[in-house]
Formats: C-alpha cells, structure tokens, sequence
C-alpha cells in the first residue's frame, strides 16, 4: 500500500492554489507549514489514517524542483461532472492541461478522466470508474 507521494514545487504558494482548486473537493485536508503543503483525508475517531498522504513541498537538496518523467498521480472523483468541475478548477487556478476530461478507449468504457499539469509540471490525473454515475456520458 502506498503511504505518501510527495512532489517538489519551487513556489509554494502557487503550489497551493492549484492544488487547493480540487484536493479539498475530493475530502482531503490541508495542512500548512514551513515544510511546505500537507494534504490528508481526515481520520475518524477510532479509525487509521487513510493513505495515501499527498505532499507539496520545496526540495530537499535546495536545486529546483523538476517533474518526473513518465510519473503522474490519479485522484479518484465521485462521479464524471466532478471530474469536470475540478479540472476546469484546477486549470482556472493555474495549472496546465494534459487532455480534456472524456473516456479513453484504451482503459475501458467506464474509465473517465481528465489530465492536468501542476505549475511545476507534475502530471495529475482526475478520474471516476463510477458505473452508476447519474450523469453518465457514454
């Protein structure tokens, strides 16, 4: 099970608009610190953290931050016009688009999704596998 994914970001709060346009909408708190940007599902009393946790923050070794080649993070939505709505979010707030929100005839009949571009590059995806999403395009 996969317990974190951290990304580098050189600008921080340009880091945090984008990623705060949709990661709330998906449930996920926001922590912030001077370690950078910290987003977590929350905890229910009496239960375990949920992973993974998902990090923004400034390098370790001081050099800029760089986008991994061939590396993308996939949020799961609730349903197809989330989808939508977080990915037009995410690019009103800065971020890049990769390939508009629409089925991929490679990954099945049920698979929606939508690619974005961080500001610092990284590949995100936004994504529902719902089949009994009410407003269901295909």
């Amino acid at each position: 099970m996969i317990a974190y994914v951290t990304v580098g970001a050189d600008d921080i709060a340009r880091a945090n608009r984008f990623y705060s346009a949709f990661l709330p909408a998906l449930d996920y708190d926001l922590s912030e610190g001077p370690e950078g940007l910290s987003y977590a599902l929350p905890v229910k009393p009496g239960q375990s953290p949920v992973p993974p946790d998902f990090y923004v923050k400034p390098t370790f070794d001081g050099r800029p931050a760089t986008a991994g080649n061939g590396t993308m993070i996939a949020f799961e939505a609730r349903d197809q016009s989330q989808v939508r709505d977080l990915h037009a979010a995410a690019l009103a707030a800065g971020g890049f688009d990769e390939g508009q929100p629409g089925f991929r005839a490679s990954y099945g009949s049920r698979f929606y999704v939508g690619y974005l571009r961080d500001p610092q590059g990284n590949k995100i995806a936004l994504f529902s596998s719902n089949p009994n999403d009410p407003d269901r395009d295909g």
